[in-house]
């Protein structure tokens, strides 16, 4: 078989050798038409030499076995062509497509089914009506280690101006499989809840407790031998850890080697201890893990279904707080937004805000709130209609909510 720009020779190239000929009377080769079967003359000196007479059906054979040849290399061609992209159809490529998910309003209902629970629940706390949208927003992936696509998907996906292709490394990580990361983020989105309530409660001045608990002590580090794993880290050098500063903020506000006073509840005993921190990063330590929870004063409960990660706690927060204020953050729009929340009211940027701008658009959606960090990933990627205001904390948020209300101008990328 030939490769694309070679050919079987055809006439005048044909591969045979060449025939015997004749002398001519000079003494040189007779012309290419003559042939050592032609019927033999004599001149006038006595010489024989060939008529030079063409086989009758020469030229057609020669041309049907070349246009033959060219045809078996098309059609070998083409068989290849197809096994390839039979072959290419039952390899698959590690890429990820992401795609606009579902978009819910915190405001309003799981489902439209009569009956159905609010999307978020607030027990042991007055509340007040509110109207218009307050949109979390979702994307949705296809692809992963146990559901994976060949590469026309993936070209297909390429093309469309409202999906992206990524490494699957992006959303699987090697050493995990895909129930692992599935796991981790739905315990990301009950995270994600609870310090959106914590946000939001601070954000208003309503008291709540937060727990600093230790779940784990360096080995060579100032804490080990001296905090437990379990005590409950309550101040650092005398100032409360609360929502505002928590307990490895407030260490971390010192230079690397300065003493530091941790104040830890163990048991029912609240005991005092003095560590010289060490450095990590260049960052004031101890060298003890810790996880974070919540005591609050009331309940809130969030219903979303099947959604994980931690980008929907701004809009949690958002929820949460206009249920708990009078009047309304929404002023009757329709308003979607991202972005992760601390509970000292940071908003973290996210991934996806390119699907998510889309899935909030396509929903009804005229503003949408984005992480600030998020701005460049917006650049021509907003859809006709939508309004993109930037934020960087839930207190910011609150404010440019209220300005939009009135009419004033709000930040945006």
């Amino acid at each position: 078989m030939y490769s694309p720009g070679e050919h079987p020779a055809g006439p005048g190239e044909h591969p045979a050798s060449p025939p015997e000929y004749a002398a001519s009377p000079e003494g040189q080769p007779a012309s290419p038409e003559a042939t050592p079967l032609a019927p033999q003359s004599r001149n006038s000196s006595g010489r024989r030499w060939s008529l030079g007479r063409r086989r009758p059906g020469a030229v057609a054979q020669l041309s049907q076995t070349a246009t033959g040849r060219r045809q078996l290399t098309l059609i070998l061609a083409a068989v290849g062509i197809a096994a390839a992209l039979v072959a290419a159809s039952f390899v698959s490529v590690p890429y990820v497509i992401l795609s606009p998910g579902p978009t819910l309003n915190t405001l309003g209902t799981l489902s439209t089914r009569p009956g159905a629970k609010p999307l978020i629940e607030i027990v042991g706390r007055h509340t007040y009506p509110t109207r218009g949208n307050l949109n979390l927003v979702t994307v949705s992936y296809q692809g992963g280690p146990q559901d994976s696509f060949n590469i026309f998907t993936a070209l297909q996906a390429w093309l469309s101006p409202h999906e992206a292709v990524v490494p699957e490394q992006e959303l699987f990580p090697a050493n995990q499989t895909q129930q692992q990361v599935t796991h981790q983020d739905t315990q990301e989105m009950v995270s994600s809840q609870q310090t959106a309530q914590a946000a939001a409660l601070c954000q208003q001045g309503i008291r709540f407790t937060t727990v600093d608990k230790i779940v784990a002590v360096e080995t060579g580090m100032p804490a080990k031998g001296v905090l437990r794993p379990g005590d409950i880290i309550t101040a650092v050098d005398g100032k409360p850890v609360t929502c505002h500063a928590d307990a490895g903020t407030l260490i971390r506000a010192r230079r690397p080697g300065a003493p530091v006073r941790l104040t830890v509840s163990r048991g029912r005993a609240s005991k005092t201890f003095g560590l010289k921190t060490a450095s990590a990063a260049g960052s004031a330590v101890v060298g003890v893990n810790v996880v974070e929870s919540f005591r609050f004063p009331f309940q809130v409960k969030v219903n979303v279904g099947n959604i994980g990660g931690p980008s929907a706690g701004l809009m949690f927060a958002l929820g949460i707080i206009d249920k708990l204020t009078p009047g309304d953050l929404t002023d009757g729009r329709f308003i979607a937004g991202t972005g992760e929340i601390s509970a000292d009211g940071t908003v973290s940027p996210i991934g996806g805000i390119q699907q998510k701008m889309q899935g909030a658009r396509a929903a009804g959606a005229t503003v949408f709130l984005t992480p600030a960090a998020n701005c460049p990933d917006t650049a021509g990627a907003v859809p006709p209609g939508l309004r993109i205001i930037k934020v960087s904390t839930l207190a910011g948020a609150v404010h440019d909510l209220k300005v939009l209300s009135a009419g004033g101008n709000v930040p945006s990328c």
